[in-house]
């Protein structure tokens, strides 16, 4: 039996409203962790940080790509050479995304 659109449109902002809490259950709790690391104090611009965060989420992911999905993920080529850039002078001993 096929759904109504009206109840597909309810479901859809229900999803929606649980992913809003989801996503900021996820900030905060990784914005705490930051914050206790110390990075509240670094000056950094915010594109670098993304670039380290990226590399970061890169490793626990096992070395694959992939996309946040969100605003300025078309900017993955450049936050990768920025990304590139930053660990350079590191001792990570690490690629950078390919």
């Amino acid at each position: 039996m096929k759904k109504p659109s009206s109840k597909i449109r309810k479901e859809i902002a229900k999803l929606q409203e649980q992913l809003k809490h989801a996503e900021t259950r996820e900030a905060e709790r990784i914005g705490r962790i930051a914050l206790r690391a110390g990075l509240g104090e670094v000056d950094i611009e915010e594109t670098e940080l993304l670039a380290a965060f990226e590399e970061l989420g890169k490793c626990f992911r096992g070395g694959k790509a992939g996309t946040s999905g969100r605003k300025g993920a078309g900017e993955s080529s450049t936050l990768r050479g920025q990304s590139e850039a930053v660990t350079s002078g590191t001792t990570s001993g690490g690629t950078t995304e390919a």
